[in-house]
């Protein structure tokens, strides 16, 4: 079976609970008490995903991530 990456963002919200996201879904998001836990959630809803597209080429195209600064305080 052919086997695709997808990027994922991890965040930690104020209680401590990991929420991850994939940029090239919309609405792909899933979280877990760790990060393994949220990453294999993540990786259900990846495959829900790619159940209701009928073409993988549909979507966004992720491009990367970058740092901005911005002056606080």
């Amino acid at each position: 079976m052919k086997k695709r990456h997808f990027p994922v963002l991890i965040e930690q919200d104020e209680d401590g609970v990991y929420i991850v996201s994939c940029p090239l879904f919309k609405g792909c998001h899933s979280y877990g008490v760790t990060i393994d836990e949220a990453m294999d959630n993540i990786g259900e809803v990846i495959e829900m995903c790619l159940d209701e597209q009928k073409d993988v080429s549909e979507g966004n195209t992720f491009i990367g991530v970058r740092d901005y600064e911005v002056a606080v305080g």
